[in-house]
């Protein structure tokens, strides 16, 4: 892992084509602006894993029962992004 130390309006390259930018600093909280090309996803740790869960649990659904498996994922992915 690296560890970098950045001010406010400072920014961090990934590459070339990334940038991610420090836009505010405020009550333990970090805002991050994020540059990158359209292919590249950029998901918050938690909605990733979430997915990923998601997915494995659909994945082994349709093995058994393929009717059911996109019924769950669509189902479970709309739950979630509720709670969120």
């Amino acid at each position: 892992m690296l560890i970098l130390t950045r001010k406010l309006d400072e920014e961090i390259n990934i590459g070339s084509r990334i940038s991610i930018k420090i836009l505010s600093i405020s009550e333990g909280q970090v805002k991050l602006g994020i540059i990158a090309p359209p292919e590249v996803e950029i998901f918050r740790s938690e909605i990733y894993e979430k997915v990923k869960q998601v997915t494995i649990e659909a994945s082994k659904l349709s093995v058994q029962k393929p009717a059911e498996a996109s019924k769950l994922n669509a189902r479970q992915i709309r739950k979630f992004s509720n709670e969120q």
